[in-house]
């Protein structure tokens, strides 16, 4: 792998909160409210982990390299309170896509560490994991 930057992206729940009640999905929710910028990779579709069976409060923390044409790649746990959950992440992750970051202009890859835990929806009560 050429140049590899260290990006940690964290997303404050409280951020989606407001946008839970609106047509939006989480997913779209989440998208719209990351941090946007050309040296770090940008989420253009995300999947929520399938969470059915976990306990509210779950999480894991996972870590993955946003390639030059924005698949994640070398997706990996790093911490995870059920391993079930752990592995509906990953699944999740590898479906994924970004714009990735730029350097002068040029895609690079780049890792990413993201913590995802399991919330409950306040609209219908259903269950979804996000970071």
């Amino acid at each position: 792998m050429k140049n590899v930057n260290k990006l940690a992206l964290v997303l404050s729940l409280g951020a989606l909160l407001p946008v839970v009640a609106s047509a939006k999905t989480l997913e779209q929710s989440y998208i719209d409210a990351c941090k946007k910028g050309p040296d770090i990779p940008v989420p253009i579709a995300v999947v929520s982990p399938e969470v059915t069976g976990y306990d509210i409060g779950q999480s894991v923390k996972v870590e993955f390299v946003v390639d030059t044409t924005g698949r994640t790649t070398d997706i990996s746990i790093k911490s995870a309170s059920d391993r079930g959950f752990a592995a509906a992440v990953i699944a999740a992750v590898k479906e994924w896509r970004f714009s990735p970051a730029l350097h002068n202009g040029t895609p690079v890859a780049t890792k990413v560490v993201l913590p995802v835990r399991v919330i409950e929806t306040p609209k219908s009560s259903n269950m979804l994991a996000l970071n």
